[in-house]
């Protein structure tokens, strides 16, 4: 069962929100090496050939493999960081595990 959804038409602010309600940890969402704009729907700030569309996330899946898929559907890069946003969490690491 998916905790929640993203799609290209989410806006940045709504994706980092629905993140922290999820899993209680942080998701810093890029446009390039800077930090993408929170009105930014994530289709503006998508790279290139990338596909878009929708991807499913529950809280089960690595820390790794969900930013490699977000990067992969949507070419934007994202990494996810401790609640208080002071680090970076492990890629072995569960979302579910990552707001604790």
């Amino acid at each position: 069962m998916a905790d929640f959804t993203i799609s290209g038409r989410m806006k940045v602010k709504t994706l980092k929100a629905d993140f922290k309600k999820a899993y209680g940890s942080t998701l810093r969402v890029y446009n390039g090496i800077r930090f993408a704009d929170d009105d930014a729907t994530l289709a503006s700030i998508r790279k290139g050939d990338a596909k878009g569309g929708e991807i499913a996330v529950n809280g089960k899946m690595q820390v790794g493999n969900f930013e490699k898929k977000i990067f992969e559907e949507f070419g934007i890069k994202v990494q996810v960081a401790a609640p208080d946003d002071s680090k970076l969490v492990d890629d072995k690491t569960t979302l579910t595990q990552s707001g604790k």
